[in-house]
């Protein structure tokens, strides 16, 4: 076992390792396996060894965790591309499930992910489905989706990544002779990234790896920050209880960041208590101090990057090696905009979910198109109910909304009239309001926000979540003057994301805006943390310890992406709520000036 801290060459140790097995302890180049967790990282690795070797192909598997069982599987059962169900087919399953046995929330943004992310755990996770409590939906609701989609996927012959891992799990265990082959074949395993290793894929290492255990894991303990992918942090720590003669190795030379970055991540990451205790050192320079920088609101620190950006690229510097980490993609929204109004070139690393498409947003604007006279049947319908008025669809004819003729379909109902008065008096006052006021006087006056209340309390998430949505859409509508304004820079917006995420694969020029998540294994000589905030970082949800110390692990993986230069940022008020420093700052030894 191989403990490798950042920066510490832990890609170098395997494939100087992979090197030394055939040159010098004269092992069958085919009969070694190197196995990680993204193809990225696999190629990386493949091309470093070749490289190496001087040669252009070699006998070594270097692979990921999902390829690799595949390609057990493949052999076994002959299969082909088309048993592979791909991220297209897999969304569109899952979303005539949601339309079938969850109409209400089908709609929204991030629904179909989390029910994806739910499905993989309980597979993955090997749970029995009567003993599984969603978070993102009613527990029979994920149940009638979960089997749906179990069923479509036998019923087309077709492997989800799941799939992958639970069947090549399957196979090895009712198949002793297939797992006596691969054993032989593979009598050399090393793994990368191990700390982000789970139980499933753990248990079928092992089962490879024996009877020889010619086992050669290198991780992190202080980098497990993949739990909601099921990565277990234990498994690292308990390796030498399952492998007793397992030899441990410390990689403690930190080659990346300077001693004043290094000093302050260690003494940070030093308040978990579960974890190998090490003390990393470097030989680089002391370098600059971490610069902690507290902003009034988002805002004023949005403005700040723009500028020291916008100045830097002024003076000739190449703003590529520069990264912007947030904790969660809806952060960078705002930065986002006064990026594009400055004209600063960027570039990111992820898809950003886009705020302008949550069925919040299409709520607000369905209320403020009714106002303006655009009384089209599709956007009463949507928002006729919310919050509820018991206004019933058959009261409605096709077309236009007509609310003569459905104050005549309940003639005879004077508790509904009243409620259909009071709509169209809201509509009437919406009519002249600009949109932050129409946004507020929705969540307020309508009553929009209880409706949200009430809807969270259903799908079992924080009303939070949802209320954050209402100030984040109400924070954008603050310089629009119309409703036209507003709409036509969402507009602007989801061209930029839409290029963005076309353009993901080819590197571009500019800073670099990425998740904590997406920048491990990266390396930047400017790096900026946004939103070092209790709420940010650490993420709200994170109340019980050990997702606490995920969540310092996440941080330390950010504080530890920069090589020379690392400004933390906060901010002391958000929608005008009070925001507090986060609890790492202190810990790393970063009050307040």
């Amino acid at each position: 076992m191989v403990l490798a801290g950042p920066g510490s060459g832990k890609t170098s140790v395997i494939v100087e390792r992979t090197y030394h097995l055939i040159h010098e302890g004269k092992v069958s180049s085919s009969s070694i396996l190197v196995v990680t967790f993204s193809r990225n990282a696999a190629s990386e690795m493949r091309e470093r060894y070749l490289a190496l070797e001087k040669a252009d192909r070699s006998g070594v598997t270097f692979g990921t965790f999902h390829g690799v069982f595949y390609g057990i599987l493949k052999n076994t059962y002959h299969l082909d591309a088309g048993n592979i169900l791909s991220g297209t087919e897999k969304y569109e399953i899952l979303k005539h499930l949601a339309e079938e046995f969850a109409r209400d929330q089908s709609g929204e943004g991030d629904f179909l992910e989390e029910v994806s992310r739910e499905i993989g755990q309980v597979k993955t996770g090997r749970i029995t489905l009567s003993n599984y409590y969603s978070a993102c939906c009613p527990d029979e609701v994920f149940r009638q989706i979960y089997s749906g989609y179990r069923k479509i996927l036998k019923e087309r012959r077709k492997l989800d990544f799941d799939d992958m891992l639970l069947y090549c799990h399957d196979l090895l265990v009712r198949r002793p002779e297939v797992l006596a082959k691969w054993q032989e074949r593979f009598q050399y395993i090393l793994v990368d990234e191990f700390q982000d290793i789970s139980p499933i894929q753990y248990d079928i290492i092992r089962m490879l790896a024996s009877p020889l255990n010619n086992l050669f894991i290198v991780g992190d303990d202080d980098q497990s920050i993949y739990h909601f992918r099921g990565a277990r942090p234990g498994i690292m720590l308990h390796f030498p209880k399952d492998y007793p003669s397992a030899e441990t190795v410390t990689l403690d030379t930190n080659y990346r960041c300077t001693k004043q970055i290094l000093s302050h991540a260690v003494k940070m990451i030093s308040c978990n208590r579960i974890r190998y205790k090490k003390q990393l050192t470097t030989p680089n320079p002391a370098g600059s101090a971490v610069v902690r920088k507290d902003f009034e609101n988002p805002q004023e620190e949005y403005l700040f990057l723009a500028r020291e950006l916008k100045k830097r690229m002024e003076k000739g510097e190449d703003l590529k090696d520069t990264a912007i980490l947030f904790r969660t993609n809806q952060e960078a929204e705002g930065l986002v905009r006064l990026l594009l109004e400055f004209g600063v070139p960027f570039v990111m690393r992820e898809q950003m979910p886009n705020l302008f498409d949550h069925f919040i947003c299409r709520d607000m604007l369905a209320y403020m198109h009714l106002a303006a006279g655009d009384l089209k049947r599709a956007g009463f319908l949507q928002i006729m109910n919310r919050p509820n008025r018991y206004i019933a669809r058959d009261a409605l004819p096709s077309g236009m909304v007509d609310f003569g003729a459905l104050m005549t379909f309940y003639q005879d109902k004077d508790w509904m009239q009243d409620r259909i008065i009071t709509l169209m008096t809201h509509l009437r006052i919406l009519k002249n309001l600009p949109p932050f006021a129409a946004v507020n006087f929705i969540r307020k006056g309508i009553g929009y926000e209880e409706y949200l209340r009430e809807y969270a309390d259903y799908r079992k998430i924080k009303p939070e979540e949802l209320l954050e949505v209402l100030d984040r859409l109400q924070e954008s509508a603050k310089t629009a003057g119309t409703l036209e304004e507003w709409e036509s820079s969402m507009d602007a917006y989801r061209e930029e994301i839409k290029k963005q995420a076309a353009g993901r694969e080819q590197k571009g020029d500019g800073a670099v805006l990425c998740t904590l998540h997406q920048s491990k294994g990266l390396e930047y000589k400017n790096v900026y943390i946004l939103n070092v905030n209790e709420g940010s970082i650490p993420y709200r949800k994170a109340v019980l310890p050990d997702a606490l110390e995920e969540e310092r692990r996440l941080f330390y993986v950010g504080m530890t992406r920069a090589r020379e230069n690392l400004t933390i940022c906060l901010v002391r008020t958000q929608y005008d709520k009070k925001r507090e420093p986060s609890r790492f700052l202190q810990e790393a030894g970063l009050p307040p000036a």
